[in-house]
């Protein structure tokens, strides 16, 4: 069980993001248009997922963001951004800003995605949402970088996160 906090008070999460150099948890996640992908989908590219409570915050809407702005100088690599909201709610916000390079799935179906890389909430006001995370994946489906944000309204070290993924 991994702890962060919300505004200083602690709350918890189903356990630990997937260790450095394990492979990566599989996955089932639906896009904006209903269908679904896994894990096998993205094979033979680098991947980061940008995993957070709702896009309908500031600083969740802030990571997609950046990330959308930084993808565009990525080689071989795809953007997951991941959370429980509806996959209409965000095709809607995607649409609204702008954001076209990267690709926003949903883990409401049945949290799957949320269990296996251990980022749900069991506890705290947000509980059964996940934690804000990114966890970035090679090409070969090891994960190369993992990092929990231990303050849920701050945001990810972007900086980290891109230098890990050019380092691979």
């Amino acid at each position: 069980m991994a702890t962060v906090t919300l505004k200083g008070k602690p709350i918890h999460t189903i356990g630990d993001l997937p260790a450095l150099g394990s492979k990566a948890p599989d996955f089932e996640l639906v896009k904006n248009d209903l269908t679904t992908v896994t894990l096998g989908d993205f094979k033979g590219h680098k991947v980061i997922f940008n995993i957070f409570q709702s896009i309908d915050t500031g600083t969740c809407a802030q990571s997609i963001r950046q990330f959308n702005e930084e993808a565009s100088e990525l080689d071989n690599t795809i953007i997951l951004c991941v959370s429980k909201d509806l996959p209409f709610a965000q095709a809607r916000f995607c649409g609204a800003e702008g954001i076209d390079k990267v690709e926003t799935l949903s883990d409401y179906r049945d949290g799957n995605f949320g269990k296996a890389y251990k980022v749900e909430y069991i506890d705290g006001p947000l509980q059964g949402l996940h934690s804000r995370a990114i966890v970035i994946v090679n090409e070969d489906g090891k994960v190369i970088y993992a990092e929990q944000v231990p303050e849920v309204v701050n945001e990810p070290n972007y900086k980290a996160a891109l230098e890990a993924l050019m380092d691979a």
